[in-house]
């Protein structure tokens, strides 16, 4: 029997809200944020840091965030069909990601969780440009098996996760959802994610790449992860006929298959802010695959992507041309 693949990618993340906030350094200091750093708080300290904003009056905006939601709305926007699994809480923030995901083109297999806040990621830029962030991931860390329909896996090309999911009860959701998808012939893309994980859960994670199709990581996460340098960890980490893509920033990236590497060029941007860089690349990647791009013009096509984001602050694509982006690839 003929598998229907109809969707291009299904996606699973932790879905949370991002704020980006505009403060001065005081307010940092008065909020006890050390200037810079990435804070994990509790529900109590974000109510609190949500509260004290409103009342200071500051200017916030208000995206769906996540790093496999990033991907998931990218690809949505270059014209794939998309499905993004998660979980946020019953509230204001719940009913804007939703909307906004559904808005963007995205079919969101979001389930309300009934005990947990929406999660959120503020991000409190100071006039030098630099972030300071608060995450709290709320209701994103109940998304459980049950919440998954081997239907939705079994009709998509590539099931792509992020490595943020390995952590904590969701780890078991990944590994469930890895077994459906290779039972149901669907490729399976991990994005590493972030050095701190992967420092935290390197046997677990070398275990798990086994089963991927393709890898996406950043060079500091690669080398975290191979004690290589980039093409070298490229290699090492493409063995078993993998796709292997290594980000390198202003220096573009490499892509590894069958230990041949290719080298992509970057794109000349203004960056304001690099936020969600990386996942737009993996959008770009992801899209063109499905369609049946070769790699170059794959990775190509993410890099752009890419360097489009990075011009504003936040990761605010609805209004990036996507005829644009795929003309300058394919002509």
């Amino acid at each position: 029997m003929t598998m229907i693949k109809d969707y291009d990618v299904i996606g699973l993340g932790n879905t949370i809200i991002d704020l980006l906030v505009e403060v001065d350094e005081q307010k940092l200091l008065e909020l006890d944020l050390k200037k810079g750093e990435f804070h994990l708080v509790d529900e109590q300290k974000s109510k609190e840091l949500l509260e004290r904003i409103h009342l200071s009056q500051c200017s916030i905006k208000t995206v769906p965030g996540g790093s496999s939601a990033n991907t998931i709305r990218g690809i949505a926007l270059l014209g794939g069909k998309t499905i993004l699994y998660g979980k946020v809480g019953r509230d204001k923030h719940g009913e804007i990601y939703v909307q906004e995901m559904k808005e963007q083109g995205v079919n969101p297999r979001i389930i309300h969780h009934d005990s947990s806040a929406t999660g959120n990621a503020i991000t409190f830029i100071t006039p030098d440009a630099e972030r300071t962030f608060s995450v709290h991931l709320g209701a994103a860390i109940n998304l459980g098996k049950n919440d998954l329909l081997e239907e939705d896996i079994r009709r998509g090309k590539i099931l792509h996760i992020e490595g943020y999911l390995i952590e904590g009860p969701t780890r078991e959701t990944v590994l469930y959802a890895i077994n459906l998808a290779k039972k149901n012939n669907t490729l399976i893309s991990i994005d590493l994610a972030d050095p701190g994980v992967i420092r935290r859960n390197k046997v677990f994670l070398q275990d798990l790449t086994l089963h991927a199709d393709i890898i996406f990581a950043n060079e500091t996460e690669a080398k975290e992860f191979t004690n290589y340098e980039e093409e070298q960890a490229a290699r090492e980490m493409g063995k078993g006929n993998k796709i292997v893509v290594v980000k390198l920033g202003k220096k573009g990236s490499l892509i590894c298959e069958k230990g041949v590497i290719t080298k992509i060029d970057s794109y000349p941007a203004n960056v304001v802010d690099t936020t969600g860089a990386g996942d737009c690349y993996a959008a770009g990647f992801l899209y063109a695959l499905c369609q049946g791009w070769p790699l170059e013009k794959a990775g190509k096509l993410g890099s752009l992507f890419a360097a489009k984001v990075v011009e504003q602050t936040g990761v605010m694509i609805r209004d990036i041309d996507k005829n644009y982006l795929k003309r300058e690839i394919v002509g």
